[in-house]
């Protein structure tokens, strides 16, 4: 063979093995195989160049190229068979549901309702001009109850889409986009306000109740109490190890919540001057439910770590896997919460954003009278008074 053809066998060789690898490789990115198959095609494209290469330069013996690439490629089907494996153990496990909870058992005005309901006549009855709700999803069961209350059954089937929950991140959008009349959430983020100063709204914020921010672990941790100290050092990344806090030898899996989230905004309150740290895009998840679950899956039960509020924690996802944790050795109780000994009690707000339903401002204040708040406590929150 001359060296012209052994070139143009190389160039030829080259570009196939490119073209093949990319087309490959293409298939593979697209085809939601993962970064492992990712990795590894552009290794076994090398490697079978290589051996051609070798085999028109006659790099080493003919033997010996046999063996080098009979070693790797052994080595890559090894390494197929571990990822499968351990793939089809990791899936083995129950799936999580993002949301948790069902949020229809608490719909208005539906048979068999959790909704809780007065034990007298409202004081207010709205037979038109129902306003737009929404609200974060750990008080739909809340303002479901409201509107069960004040709105004319009868009107209510005519609009039901007046009635949603789109989640804290999507309900502060719709009502500064002029979409919803009143909403139910926590204290808004400074990405949120920004947003709604930029759009030239004033947000209105009446408090209406007051609720527990909590942090959660798996029951078989041992920890049971944490410092606020504590936790700026776990959600900075400074402490990485349950040993520091008296729990085992195990690393720490802090699961966060997506940015503007009612969740998340109370934990970059708690952390305040010192640094979030940015988790994994695994270890963030879309839903409060969702967090539960991870915290109470089995393989992550030595070492998460996660949060929400007291009544979805405790009331709308039951989950006997988590226990909830002390802060400065006071308990998440509702008795806490009312004499505000807990330190991560917040109040939480109808918002409104400058609608012209008059019918708004009549519910907030009968939110605000005995009977809602009558309602807020029944719900399972805790009442301004």
């Amino acid at each position: 063979m001359t060296l012209w053809v052994k070139i143009l066998l190389s160039v030829i060789s080259v570009a196939a093995a490119f073209f093949g690898g990319f087309i490959v490789l293409f298939m593979v990115a697209f085809g939601g195989a993962g970064e492992f198959y990712q990795v590894l095609v552009p290794i076994c494209v090398v490697t079978i160049l290589l051996f051609i290469l070798a085999q028109i330069w006659g790099w080493s013996k003919p033997k010996n190229r046999l063996i080098a690439v009979t070693a790797i490629l052994g080595v890559v089907l090894l390494s197929v068979a571990g990822f499968e494996s351990y793939k089809a153990y990791d899936n083995s496990f129950d799936k999580v549901n993002e949301q948790g909870v069902n949020l229809e058992q608490y719909a208005p005005f539906k048979d068999n309702t959790k909704a809780v309901s007065l034990d007298e006549p409202s004081t207010l009855r709205l037979a038109s001009y129902i306003p737009k709700v929404d609200g974060a999803t750990a008080l739909y069961p809340l303002y479901s109850a409201f509107v069960q209350a004040t709105f004319s059954q009868e009107e209510y089937h005519k609009y039901p889409w007046f009635v949603t929950c789109s989640n804290t991140i999507y309900a502060y959008d719709k009502l500064i986009n002029g979409e919803t009349d009143v909403i139910f959430v926590a204290a808004p983020s400074k990405e949120q306000l920004k947003k709604a100063q930029d759009k030239g709204v004033a947000l209105k914020l009446t408090p209406i109740g007051r609720e527990a921010f909590v942090f959660f672990v798996n029951v078989k941790n041992p920890v049971n109490n944490l410092s606020t100290d504590d936790i700026q050092k776990i959600y900075s990344g400074k402490a990485d190890n349950w040993q520091e806090f008296g729990g085992k030898n195990a690393g720490i899996r802090a699961f966060q919540r997506p940015e503007n989230s009612g969740s998340q905004t109370m934990l970059k309150k708690i952390m305040g001057d010192t640094p979030l740290m940015i988790p994994p895009k695994e270890d963030v998840v879309a839903g409060m439910g969702g967090i539960i679950k991870q915290v109470s899956a089995y393989k992550n039960y030595d070492n998460a770590v996660g949060y929400s509020f007291l009544y979805f924690a405790s009331e709308m996802v039951k989950d006997n896997k988590i226990k909830l944790l002390s802060i400065g050795g006071v308990a998440p109780a509702r008795e806490n919460v009312a004499n505000k000994t807990y330190p991560y009690s917040a109040e939480f707000y109808a918002v409104t954003a400058g609608t012209k339903n008059e019918n708004v401002q009549k519910l907030i204040d009968w939110i605000l009278s005995g009977q809602g708040q009558y309602i807020v406590e029944k719900t399972g929150y805790t009442p301004l008074q």
